[in-house]
């Protein structure tokens, strides 16, 4: 399919809004992204993902180097004799590594052609922005909750969750601090009826409190600021089981919400989150850092195959600031049913 004139005049007028925000003569030719520009284009991609705001991102300075803190979790209070009180700020020790990242998002030409016909001139210009940027954003998500290395070529086939994209946020925690990781069987049975067997749950509630007060250290274990991250495999049988026990419309309603609560934690299910695991954690202890100066975008024509190209190149990592504040159980050892006999 041939780009039709109505497409092409958009795509046109679309690569001179560009080039005049970035303020360069061509956006087909690669350009750096600096000083302002570079933090509306943060800001865009923030506003693509109403979880990538609630976690921590930064920019830094170098490609290696100590986790920022963002925050203390001990004790800010108290007294010293003959002298003012003070805490340490953050964690000690945690490293961070930024690593080559390139994304590229692209609307082949048929779709072009009937987001052209479909409305005004702007609202082309906004589907072609938003699907950049909501894609580049989601990725960040999607390769820090399931990245595993860090590939010199990477294969999305393979990989089709970036799984050889970087290293993300729970396998940081299973390399760095493996005791915060559950391994061992877990059996989610909300079917269950009389004698649990060992490591066999009935509830969601249950596992969560077990992770919080096993895991997570004292002087985190009521932050206000701790959170649930659950997998939809998870929430999906809960809710199966819940849905038919409920008689009443009142029940349905609070069958369908209960995975806003768990274990009396506020919860999430994030995009691209593993069905199949549990973290208790706190929403600013996942860290995603990009080096300053390096981001790069690209966008242009291609004829040979038939789109309209995207790019966006950065060195970019993820950290996580407090592993002792970060508890989970690996999908892994999660099984939802029942516990095999003895």
């Amino acid at each position: 399919m041939n780009l039709t004139k109505l497409a092409t005049a958009c795509i046109k007028a679309y690569s001179a809004q560009l080039a005049k925000a970035y303020e360069v003569e061509n956006t087909s030719e690669q350009f750096a992204v600096t000083g302002p520009m570079e933090t509306r284009l943060k800001a865009a991609l923030l506003d693509s993902s109403e979880f990538l705001r609630m976690i921590t991102t930064l920019d830094v300075d170098q490609i290696k180097g100590q986790v920022v803190s963002v925050g203390n979790t001990g004790i800010a209070t108290g007294r010293k004799a003959g002298a003012r009180f003070t805490s340490g700020q953050g964690v000690d020790g945690n490293q961070y590594e930024l690593r080559e990242t390139d994304s590229c998002a692209y609307v082949d030409w048929g779709t072009l052609a009937v987001w052209a016909n479909a409305g005004t001139e702007q609202q082309f210009m906004k589907l072609m922005s938003e699907n950049a940027t909501q894609r580049f954003a989601l990725d960040i998500l999607r390769v820090g909750f399931n990245g595993t290395s860090a590939a010199a070529n990477t294969d999305p086939d393979a990989n089709p969750l970036g799984q050889d994209v970087n290293i993300g946020w729970h396998q940081l925690v299973t390399t760095n601090a493996p005791d915060q990781i559950m391994t061992d069987d877990i059996y989610f049975n909300p079917d269950a009826t009389g004698e649990l067997a060992d490591g066999e749950y009935k509830t969601l509630d249950a596992i969560v409190t077990e992770l919080r007060l096993t895991l997570i250290p004292e002087q985190l274990r009521n932050d206000p600021r701790l959170v649930v991250l659950v997998g939809s495999d998870l929430v999906a049988a809960a809710q199966i089981k819940l849905m038919n026990q409920a008689d009443k419309p009142t029940e349905r309603v609070a069958a369908s919400q209960m995975d806003k609560s768990i274990g009396g934690l506020r919860a999430y299910t994030p995009p691209f989150f593993p069905g199949k695991r549990l973290v208790v954690t706190l929403l600013s202890n996942l860290h995603c850092y990009t080096q300053k100066g390096t981001r790069s975008r690209k966008s242009e024509n291609v004829e040979d195959r038939k789109r309209w190209e995207d790019k966006y190149w950065r060195y970019e990592g993820y950290a996580v600031e407090d592993y002792e504040a970060y508890a989970a159980v690996d999908e892994s050892a999660m099984n939802i049913g029942p516990a095999p006999a003895p």
